[in-house]
């Protein structure tokens, strides 16, 4: 499997495509809606949440003021923060697949919309820092746009984020419909992982550049 084009920046979402967080994640979406008193129909409902901006998707889903969701968030991170970000577990492969990634000369970034202090945490937890040009998270209280943080990740490792050139030899990889909203918005070409979180309904109705079924095809795709 080889890509078309040549990719020199690859950009990495982290929840269901370096690591799968689901564990840790429902369980503090438990805590916060038993907390809060929001209903819910089983914990695997919760799975829709692994992904997207909980600011805006609990807004929407919701109801909430953007206090209201900035409060549900805080209550979340009162587990999460201490108990969840390690309920984690890495996917196969991924060191390795970095690591080609490394050694054919790309330059490697995280573009997640967790907060940057906990996808710091979780990197170091597996000993992926080493791999990474540059590592960008959240870092407002109302959680960056996965667009904001991949522009300014791309742009820490010298991306002209004007040159329709530069943004061609970029590449952001994840496994939900916004990491494809993101990098449209960000005019760099997308792939999508059928492994991670996303339902393959969904990852091929988002405009995904390319998509691949497991770790190792991402090397294939990019080498």
């Amino acid at each position: 499997m080889g890509s078309l084009k040549k990719y020199d920046v690859i950009a990495f979402d982290l929840d269901g495509t370096l690591s799968d967080p689901a564990k840790g994640l429902i369980r503090g979406f438990v805590y916060c809606f038993k907390k809060l008193g929001i209903p819910y129909e089983g914990e695997e409902s919760l799975r829709k949440y692994i992904g997207p901006s909980l600011y805006d998707e609990w807004q929407e889903d919701f109801g909430f003021t953007p206090d209201e969701a900035n409060n549900a968030i805080e209550i979340f991170r009162e587990y999460y923060n201490i108990y969840g970000w390690w309920d984690n577990t890495m996917y196969d492969g991924i060191p390795e697949m970095l690591d080609s990634l490394k050694k054919a000369g790309k330059k490697i970034v995280l573009a997640t919309s967790k907060p940057l202090d906990t996808a710091k945490k979780v990197l170091e937890l597996f000993g992926l820092t080493e791999y990474f040009d540059f590592i960008g998270g959240a870092t407002s209280h109302q959680n960056d746009r996965k667009w904001q943080v991949l522009n300014w990740s791309l742009s820490s490792v010298g991306v002209d984020l004007n040159d329709p050139e530069s943004l061609a030899k970029c590449i952001m990889i994840g496994d939900r419909k916004y990491d494809a909203e993101g990098a449209k918005m960000c005019g760099v070409d997308s792939m999508g992982v059928f492994y991670g979180h996303g339902t393959r309904e969904e990852l091929e109705s988002s405009g995904f550049t390319l998509l691949v079924d497991s770790v190792s095809d991402i090397s294939k795709a990019l080498i």
